[in-house]
Formats: structure tokens, sequence, C-alpha cells
């Protein structure tokens, strides 16, 4: 590799744990140059700062590419291909909880659905059933709030997650609204809600 020491240290660290989230371990640092790159850069370049194959570099670009995690880019003058990650962490970071539902999650709702479907015919796939049931239902919530959650602001996102334990006295807050004298259907007037102590 030609890189600087610290620059080197991420680059290998993130293709070690590339290869934990299940890719290669090229991918990961081709995506890690380029995250920390100066500016975009080009096949022969990566090949060169990575000191790995062209054919490599070509296969990772084109996985990275089909995440939607490298942005193709062109230089005037220059026929070749550059590559930049978005400069938004937090568009990384939504690009990538998208992409991975899409291939993980919503394949295996689908399949759950499906054997939820079926018609059990011993006891032992009627307690199969009951148990994917439970997991369809779980999956369902996941899916539900991601929904919910995507569509944050980022600053509002940033204060969510920035809640942390704090979450917990939101929602007794909101338990000792909901008990509330007054409400009818589960809903109250504005001027029904009090804050209690």
């Amino acid at each position: 590799m030609h890189l600087p020491p610290l620059v080197q240290t991420f680059v290998l660290h993130f293709g070690e744990m590339g290869s934990r989230w299940g890719i290669n371990r090229t991918v990961g640092q081709i995506y890690a140059l380029l995250f920390v790159a100066e500016r975009p850069l080009n096949a022969d370049e990566i090949v060169e700062r990575l000191g790995v194959s062209r054919s490599n570099v070509s296969m990772g670009l084109k996985e990275l590419q089909a995440w939607n995690l490298v942005r193709l880019q062109h230089v005037p003058g220059d026929r070749r291909d550059y590559f930049a990650t978005p400069e938004d962490i937090w568009q990384i970071v939504r690009t990538l909880v998208e992409e991975r539902k899409k291939r993980e999650i919503d394949p295996t709702l689908t399949l759950l659905r499906e054997l939820l479907m079926q018609e059990a015919g011993t006891e032992g796939e009627r307690h199969a059933q009951a148990r994917l049931g439970e997991m369809h239902d779980l999956f369902e919530l996941f899916a539900g709030w991601y929904a919910d959650v995507r569509r944050l602001e980022t600053e509002r996102l940033v204060q969510l997650l920035t809640l942390g334990s704090k979450v917990q006295k939101v929602l007794e807050v909101k338990d000792r609204l909901v008990r509330l004298p007054g409400r009818i259907g589960g809903r109250a007037a504005k001027s029904d809600i009090k804050p209690t102590d």
C-alpha cells in the first residue's frame, strides 16, 4: 500500500471489518480509501494506492455502485471514470441501512408471509408457524419503525439518537398524558392535556 500511516491503518481496519459485515475485504478497503480521499479517485489511482489488482478494483467498484455507496464522476478533459463517496455521512448511513433492508429484511419478510399462509399439516408445523409468526411480527415492527424514521430530517434523527435512555422519560410522560381524565375514544382535547407529577 502506498498510503500515509493514519490512512493505511483505517483502510486495513475497514477491510477487516468489511469481511465481518459480509463484503469482500478489498471492497471494504476501496470504500475506506474513497471515504477519506481528498478528491475523487480513478481505478488506476486506487490500484496504485492499495496495491491490489485492477480486476479486484473493477469488481469492488461495481459492488459499491450496486449498493449506491459510491458515485461515478467525470473530470473535464479526462475520459477515465472517477469515484467518490457522498460527502454527507448521514446520507451514507441512510443508504447503507436502506440497501441492507432491501437485501436482508424484505426477502425474509416475504418468506415469512408465504410460510404463514401455508396450511400446517402437523403439530410440529403449527408450533413452527407460531414461532415464525412471532418473528414476522418483530420484523414488521422493525420495518414500520424504519419507514417512520427514514422520513425524519437529519437534525431530528440526530436528536433521536442522542436521547439514548432519556426516551424512557419521554414514554413515561406520554403514559401520564394518556391516563388523564376527560379522554374520549383515546383522544383528548388540547385543553385536557396537562402534565402531572
